[in-house]
């Protein structure tokens, strides 16, 4: 005899309130299983690629498992330590530039540069403040990511379980597909299935995204010259799956410090004042940078990589990100996107639902025809 609905929403609330209070103590701990799995369920499609090819799963996990092992060696030789040391440089510099910035009001606006003026005070703030805060993150993310433990269970955990997730994806698929409630067992797998295309569409494809968007940043704003390209293009690349956000930020941090490089600027060499002009050529050009990365990515990446219909509006990241980051930390957010998904589908799901009941057609809803 099947439960009662009340009674399996019971258990399910139960389940639910275990997870999440499983997320909120094991937080730190669970860290490299999360990792692993977002990994698994990330490159899984290419196994399936390889596996139609004529690969079996373990040969197509031991190749996807080298080529990442060879990447990943590639990125700590090659960019982790410039990306780390722009990074520093830029915490470090920031007082500098605010002090440039002054001295730029100052001779196109004295009235609001004033030795009391809060504008003048609040700009030393802001520039004193960056640098103590910024270089005490930078320091505490070093040090952390310095510390034996966490190494070796980033570099060693993280990985061995990505592996075997990998292996065996389809496998645990098909055990918790035998373990759904066999009543609701094709309502639940519509709705793991729209979550899952949800997930494909975003996660996969916007991780893509960000990935050409960032290294394509990086790349062009290094050629240009501008000092921390490599950062810029970073964060530009991280924030790309937030609609304009990565852009806006991004380009306005690399137009201002293009600003502050590129424009004029006195210099006493030997006793003659020599004086630099503006190159507006590479102003314009990291703008224009910028520019075409919007247009690539609103023409082309997002809609062949992502598609339109996602169904994962900015506002609902963005809180789910903030709710998630500060209930459960760095995990939370990791956690706050697949989560976000999920309850944006089933939320759909229940509103399809109640708009097919009596309780928003009413008796008059029910008993016309479908003619009518």
């Amino acid at each position: 005899m099947a439960l009662a609905r009340g009674t399996q929403l019971k258990y399910w609330t139960i389940a639910a309130a275990i997870f999440f209070v499983a997320l909120w103590y094991l937080g730190d701990v669970i860290l490299p299983f999360v990792l692993g799995s977002a990994v698994a369920y990330f490159l899984d499609p290419v196994a399936d690629r390889l596996e139609a090819m004529g690969c079996s799963r373990a040969l197509s996990t031991v190749i996807i498992t080298l080529l990442a092992v060879l990447l990943f060696i590639v990125a700590i030789l090659a960019v982790v330590p410039t990306l780390v040391n722009q990074t520093i440089a830029l915490v470090n510099v920031a007082p500098t530039l605010f002090t440039d910035l002054q001295t730029f009001l100052t001779d196109r606006f004295p009235s609001l540069m004033e030795e009391d003026s809060v504008i003048r005070q609040s700009l030393y703030s802001l520039g004193q403040t960056i640098q103590s805060r910024g270089g005490e993150f930078v320091g505490s993310i070093i040090s952390s990511a310095m510390s034996f433990v966490n190494v070796l269970i980033l570099l060693v955990v993280t990985p061995v379980v990505a592996f075997y997730m990998l292996l065996d994806w389809d496998r645990m698929v098909a055990i918790l597909d035998d373990m759904l409630p066999r009543d609701h067992a094709p309502v639940i797998r519509q709705l793991a299935h729209d979550i899952d295309g949800t997930l494909a569409s975003f996660i996969r494809g916007m991780g893509t995204v960000c990935l050409i968007l960032g290294t394509y940043y990086a790349i062009a704003l290094m050629a240009v010259g501008l000092s921390f390209g490599l950062v810029v293009g970073a964060i530009a690349g991280l924030l790309t799956f937030i609609p304009y956000v990565g852009a806006l930020i991004g380009g306005g941090l690399a137009i201002g410090l293009a600003m502050f490089q590129f424009w004029s600027s006195v210099e006493v060499l030997d006793g003659d004042t020599v004086t630099y002009a503006t190159d507006w050529f590479r102003i314009v050009l990291v703008a224009a940078i910028f520019v075409a990365g919007q247009v690539a990515e609103g023409n082309i990446l997002t809609p062949k990589l992502v598609g339109t219909s996602v169904g994962l509006h900015p506002v609902w990241l963005l809180f789910a990100l903030s709710a998630f980051g500060a209930l459960f930390g760095f995990v939370g957010m990791l956690v706050a996107v697949p989560v976000a998904a999920a309850i944006g589908v089933v939320t759909r799901f229940f509103m399809g639902a109640y708009k097919d009941g009596r309780l928003y057609q009413g008796v008059a809803g029910k008993s016309k025809s479908p003619d009518e």
